[in-house]
């Protein structure tokens, strides 16, 4: 029999100002409460302030108590003393409606985030500030850390936003998963850690302070895990409560990477485990990705898009089944609250990867888990006398003791169909609908190599992001060579051939002002070597490198020494030999011409920079083009597909949409067509995209846009064709729903009632098309043994031949409909031996 644990006593809890937050071993307690409670990161600066409400109510709508956000330091103090807390940035404002919202949240100051920002989340100009190391007992990185954190502490306490102050703040989080590197900088690590504590704790904030994968956090500090399975973790001190602050639902990309997803079925799992053991926080890391806009993707090498393959896409909508089903998977683990944080665990074994763990006590509340591990074999198990079948990979909650309520397997909700759908642009009332191909353009076009004066000249390679110190992606190296007409392979009509090895990241190579070639590393491995041939005149040829950037590095230990660029340059090909470059004179300027003009800034939109062409030049390199575009029509989010151009930054009305780059992945490399969420989860286990852009849409949002006179701004690098740049919609267009007469059916809402009429429940299949659209037409309904997934069900030998006509007279016409697998409504007789199942696809419009 599990043992309860003691009652809170509220005169043991500190109350400061008109809240409080402590802990014990099993929970944090909030106001003399236990909570479980789960938790969902959502970056303010990756989304923009007019979508920030409607993500925190999507996120409540899901089953989420908390949101978390990290506080990202080089977003909020640009230069040393010079803080910015508006715009994308406006943190107090996105506190406010979580508080607003009802919700709890979790601030983790850090400052270091990691979080694929760039630079970690940490200033640049702190890197040459003389004296610092990053993450170490180093005095000067002590001082601004502290100062930084100890501005934005004072900044939440000043709005009352602490849950000591009644805020929605319940934990802050000091420093970020530095157990990970901390060996790497011997006792100065230690020291900082321990300095890193006792300075937040001196912040005397009236809520408990974390740490994430800090394997020597002192007390109080509360040690968390991060991680896609946290079931397992143990907090250093048995005294303090089991958090899990991130739970990995999906994984980043990098361009030219495949696209990584991991199934709601898995997710789910993890989430019951961890719960399961003895579990009360547990935080989706990320809940809503959003989007990197601007230069914000570190990495190197992180997409625009940081959506994540989260409960919450890139643009703000539910993604179907993930969000679904873990929103049914919260409501049944907040229905087994009161017995998960008032009981030790029971732990029973039902086999030789099979167990339950029981949470009782003698008032008569009772939870159970039941979890099958293995990851290969549906199993049945006998707990209380009652056979249960477990799916392999699962886990099965009893709310009663009894009854399932849930399978982590079992999923029950919608997948929902959604496109990107081109649209076209609607300019003035006088002309008529027309596309991007007839807008009036203007160019303007950068020189290649060194414009206006050279920055300085110097013989051998300088460091890229020593040089730029990130206040661009670009820098020019150039310099000349000398070739004499005798060569042969001028006489011969040939090339010469180019050797470059950089650093990273990217680099296009120019010869006498004409593109000739262009290499990268990837998110792995950002160095890179290549030879090209290149065409060389006699006499002076200038050689200009455009070395670039995409990102910078944003975690490791010393990660802020790692640079990029060039380190040596070979001309193969002269009668002389080998001609090395590497330590001749070369001349630099930072950036571009029109970034030094800012023309991409709204009040030099009408310099007499640009000219006016009736069609946007294609394939040409180093040219800014500019258009101006009406706000496409709808509510719909909006996209600029991108598909047809090389590489470069976007901006509308002077915001900052990102880089894009549509790198295509390697139509070799091994992808997905249906994932086995069976199994634990890894970033390369259920991958999609080969041979695909890692990013062809780039997200627009809506507030961004006036309803006419927008300037659409595009830098491109290499060439593309601006003709074909396309905005798009993201609509949901229909939905799919596959669910078994098996599938479970328990009434968590009237937990008392239900364990007498649960026979009365009957799995029901819902389906709901967005707000504004109704269910169209019915592509496909089958009531027996259906096969196939989401957009290519199929007839099995075993069917109820009225199928589509009974979710027809449901569902037509309605925004939503609920499909009841009970004799009413299908013949509950058929194939009297088979385990009947129900899908439906559904077109909405």
């Amino acid at each position: 029999m599990s043992s309860s644990l003691a009652a809170v006593d509220a005169s043991n809890v500190t109350t400061i100002g008109t809240g409080s937050v402590t802990y014990d071993r099993r929970s944090l307690i909030i106001n003399g409460q236990r909570k479980l409670l789960i938790s969902a990161s959502i970056h303010y600066p990756r989304s923009v302030p007019a979508m920030w409400p409607g993500l925190v109510r999507l996120a409540k709508e899901g089953g989420v108590d908390v949101i978390e956000t990290y506080v990202f330091w080089n977003g909020h103090e640009p230069s040393p003393g010079n803080y910015y807390f508006g715009g994308r940035f406006d943190l107090v404002k996105f506190c406010k409606i979580v508080q607003q919202a009802g919700m709890y949240m979790i601030l983790r100051i850090g400052p270091f985030v990691a979080a694929e920002w760039n630079f970690g989340g940490l200033p640049v100009w702190l890197h040459y500030v003389p004296g610092t190391t990053f993450r170490t007992d180093s005095e000067p990185f002590k001082y601004h850390m502290q100062k930084f954190m100890t501005y934005t502490v004072n900044l939440m306490k000043r709005e009352r936003l602490f849950a000591s102050q009644g805020g929605p703040i319940i934990l802050s989080q000091a420093k970020n998963e530095y157990g990970y590197y901390e060996n790497a900088y011997g006792e100065g690590g230690k020291r900082y850690a321990l300095w890193a504590a006792k300075m937040a704790l001196s912040q005397n904030t009236g809520v408990p302070w974390i740490m994430c994968q800090q394997y020597d956090a002192p007390d109080p500090v509360i040690d968390t895990c991060n991680s896609f399975y946290c079931d397992q973790f143990k907090p250093i001190s048995p005294n303090k409560p089991k958090i899990w602050t991130e739970n990995w639902p999906g994984w980043f990309k990098t361009f030219g990477a495949r696209d990584p997803h991991r199934p709601a079925e898995d997710v789910a799992y993890s989430v019951a485990r961890f719960f399961q053991k003895g579990g009360s926080v547990q935080n989706y890391y990320m809940y809503h990705g959003g989007t990197n806009f601007g230069r914000t993707a570190g990495g190197p090498f992180i997409t625009t898009s940081y959506d994540y393959d989260a409960p919450i896409d890139e643009y703000g909508l539910a993604r179907f089944p993930k969000w679904g089903h873990l929103k049914e998977l919260h409501k049944v683990i907040k229905s087994c609250e009161h017995a998960l944080l008032n009981n030790d665990p029971n732990l029973l074994s039902l086999g030789p990867l099979q167990e339950a763990d029981v949470y009782e006590d003698a008032s008569g509340a009772c939870a159970a888990f039941l979890a099958n591990m293995d990851d290969k074999n549906d199993k049945v198990v006998q707990f209380r006398h009652v056979s249960y079948h477990l799916p392999a990979w699962s886990v099965s909650i009893l709310p009663d003791c009894k009854n399932v309520a849930f399978n982590t397997a079992k999923v029950g909700c919608q997948t929902s169909i959604v496109n990107m759908a081109p649209i076209d642009l609607h300019p003035t009332a006088s002309s008529p609908k027309r596309d991007i191909k007839s807008l009036q353009w203007e160019v303007f076009k950068e020189t290649a190599g060194v414009w206006g004066v050279a920055d300085f000249t110097k013989n051998g390679f300088v460091d890229h992001i020593n040089t730029t110190k990130d206040a661009t992606d670009y820098l020019w190296y150039t310099t000349s060579i000398f070739v004499h007409a005798e060569e042969d392979f001028l006489r011969n009509r040939g090339t010469a051939m180019l050797f470059v090895e950089s650093k990273g990241h990217t680099m296009h190579v120019f010869i006498n002002k004409k593109l000739q070639a262009s290499a990268s590393g990837n998110g792995t491995v950002p160095q890179f070597k290549f030879g090209t041939p290149i065409a060389l005149k006699a006499g002076k040829n200038e050689i200009a490198l455009l070395s670039m950037t995409v990102g910078l590095q944003t975690a490791g230990a010393f990660y802020e020494w790692i640079g990029a660029g060039p380190t040596s340059v070979k001309v193969a090909g002269f009668k002389s030999g080998i001609v090395d470059l590497t330590a001749s004179a070369w001349t630099y300027k930072i950036g571009l011409q029109g970034e030094h003009l800012r023309v991409q800034k709204s009040y030099n939109l009408n310099s007499k920079i640009w000219a006016p062409t009736s069609q946007p030049p294609k394939q040409q390199p180093l040219t800014w083009y500019k258009a101006v575009v009406d706000a496409p029509p709808g509510n719909e989010p909006v996209a600029l597909d991108m598909i047809h151009m090389g590489k470069g930054m976007a901006w509308l009305n002077g915001q900052e949409i990102g880089r894009y780059w549509p790198r295509r992945t390697s139509k070799y490399e091994k992808c997905v067509t249906q994932c086995d969420y069976r199994g634990k989860f890894n970033p390369d286990k259920c991958v999609t995209g080969c041979g695909q852009p890692t990013q062809r849409w780039y997200h627009v949002p809506r507030s961004w846009f006036k309803p006419s006179g927008n300037v659409l701004i595009i830098f491109e690098e290499t060439g593309g064709d601006p003709s074909q740049i396309r905005f798009s919609m993201r609509k949901v267009s229909g939905a799919c729903g596959h669910l078994s007469e098996d599938h479970p059916s328990f009434d968590v809402e009237n937990l008392q009632g239900s364990q007498m009429e649960n026979d009365k429940n009957r799995p029901t299949l819902r389906l709901k098309c967005p707000i504004n659209t109704n269910i169209s037409s019915v592509k496909f309904a089958s009531f027996g043994n259906p096969n196939g997934t989401c957009g290519s069900y199929m007839l099995g030998d075993c069917h109820d031949p009225n199928s589509a006509s009974l979710v027809e007279k449901i569902c037509l016409n309605q925004n939503e409909c609920a499909l009841e697998m009970s004799s009413s409504n299908f013949n509950m007789q058929l194939c009297p031996s088979t385990v009947k199942k129900l899908a439906v696809e559904v077109n909405c419009s």
